[in-house]
């Protein structure tokens, strides 16, 4: 993308065609937080909505991998950059599409990454959609301060964690963050939460369990509810496949969808 003085103007124009805006966060990396994002656009979009993915991980995108989109690539027209069409409800727009080759690093510092951002909701084509989810690289620097500072009237933040201490010290970090910004939080999530052997049906919390729902109590934002730990959700991120709709009734894929009607609950309350 070229860099050049950016008319916001654009970015207000683009906005005022998505109904809902949505931050995907986390406090660190490991969390699951790309996969967590992929699968709610995934549920939002099999429930009617029109749904806009946005990856704004620079340095890391993973989401081409995670929706099995790695070979394509942008197009452009006088309006701007077309996103990825993964479904007839769901697009989807990431670095990724743009890059060179697919293990190019992308080497920039804050002013550029600030300037792709602005261009990554101003310059795409994301026509009239119920949501659009811009899903965060983890931490609380460039990128989530950026998109804060352009959707100022987002609907809210959802911040993904795991269970364990160490995760939840810097998920505590995130949703200070979120409220310095006034930005609402949606609800904490809580991956890798349990998990059920398939051969016993023994139930294991590898990286114990409740520590979502303790922040939660002790930072008096909304539980939104935990994920447990499936070998496919590997797999299939793995091989491109969407694991709600390849593993509908699984407990993680309900948890999925509970979790998405939370979210459109506590969005509709806002009365937007």
């Amino acid at each position: 993308m070229e860099k050049k003085e950016y008319d916001n103007t654009k970015i207000t124009q683009t906005l005022s065609h998505i109904k809902h805006t949505i931050m995907v966060l986390s406090g660190k990396g490991g969390v699951g937080k790309s996969t967590v994002s992929a699968n709610l656009a995934f549920a939002l979009s099999e429930k009617g909505n029109k749904v806009g993915l946005l990856d704004s991980d620079f340095h890391g995108p993973s989401i081409p991998k995670i929706l099995g989109l790695e070979d394509k690539k942008i197009t452009a027209s006088e309006k701007g950059f077309n996103p990825i069409v993964v479904s007839p409800n769901l697009t989807v727009m990431s670095i990724g599409f743009l890059l060179s080759e697919r293990d190019a690093p992308v080497i920039w510092r804050g002013p550029l990454k600030m300037g792709a951002m602005k261009q990554f909701i101003g310059d795409v084509n994301w026509g009239a959609i119920d949501y659009l989810i811009v899903d965060l690289p983890p931490g609380t620097g460039d990128e989530p301060l950026t998109v804060a500072q352009l959707i100022p009237q987002c609907d809210g933040a959802i911040i993904v964690t795991t269970p364990q201490d160490v995760a939840l010290v810097s998920v505590r970090k995130s949703i200070n963050f979120v409220k310095k910004m006034n930005i609402p939080v949606l609800g904490i999530i809580e991956n890798m939460s349990g998990f059920t052997c398939p051969h016993c049906g023994k139930s294991v919390d590898i990286f114990k369990s409740g520590g979502g729902l303790k922040a939660s109590r002790d930072l008096q934002v909304p539980y939104l509810g935990k994920v447990p730990l499936d070998p496919k959700i590997v797999d299939t991120g793995d091989s491109g496949e969407p694991f709600i709709i390849k593993n509908a009734t699984s407990d993680a894929a309900n948890a999925f969808t509970k979790i998405v009607e939370k979210i459109e609950k506590n969005v509709n309350k806002k009365g937007k």
